[in-house]
């Protein structure tokens, strides 16, 4: 018997691996270049080939996935707050789901004085996932006060290890 969760990971990755572009980042940065025309963008980039994009719901609920994989992420901050990088839930699993996505997404400041939050949120949101069959990519990054750099191989390598 085929599960849902491997009919969703199937649609993403069709033999076995993707090509996953995310295009998340209008709500942290805002508009950016290039990325205006969401539908155009989507059009482009089904014919090109890729297999999976990742954006927040309300892009979600504008555009037509032409077929390619969907991957809502559900968490968020802004450039504008006094703490961007304390990421917060901004869509639920299940709007996620009725919207259509294959798998979801949560981004964590491993580092960030509000980590432990983040990563409860992240725990509960993945115990959710299991239960209704949903992939869940976790995009992990090293980012605070006692991160010596976003690229120190140790750092990296512990964010990895939590996702």
């Amino acid at each position: 018997m085929i599960s849902g969760k491997e009919r969703r990971l199937r649609r993403i990755f069709p033999d076995g691996r993707a090509v996953i572009i995310p295009m998340d980042h209008g709500v942290t940065s805002g508009p950016i270049k290039g990325l205006v025309d969401m539908q155009a963008i989507v059009n482009k980039l089904f014919l090109g080939g890729a297999n999976a994009i990742v954006v927040h719901k309300g892009i979600a609920k504008s555009i037509d996935t032409k077929g390619l994989g969907l991957i809502i992420h559900l968490s968020a901050s802004t450039k504008y707050s006094l703490r961007p990088n304390t990421k917060v839930t901004v869509c639920s699993i299940e709007e996620a789901v009725r919207l259509g996505a294959d798998a979801v997404s949560v981004h964590i400041n491993v580092g960030d004085e509000n980590e432990h939050e983040m990563l409860k949120e992240m725990g509960e949101i993945a115990d959710e996932c299991d239960s209704l069959g949903i992939p869940l990519l976790a995009m992990m990054y090293p980012r605070g006060a006692k991160i010596p750099s976003e690229h120190d191989p140790e750092a990296v390598a512990h964010a990895a290890r939590l996702g």
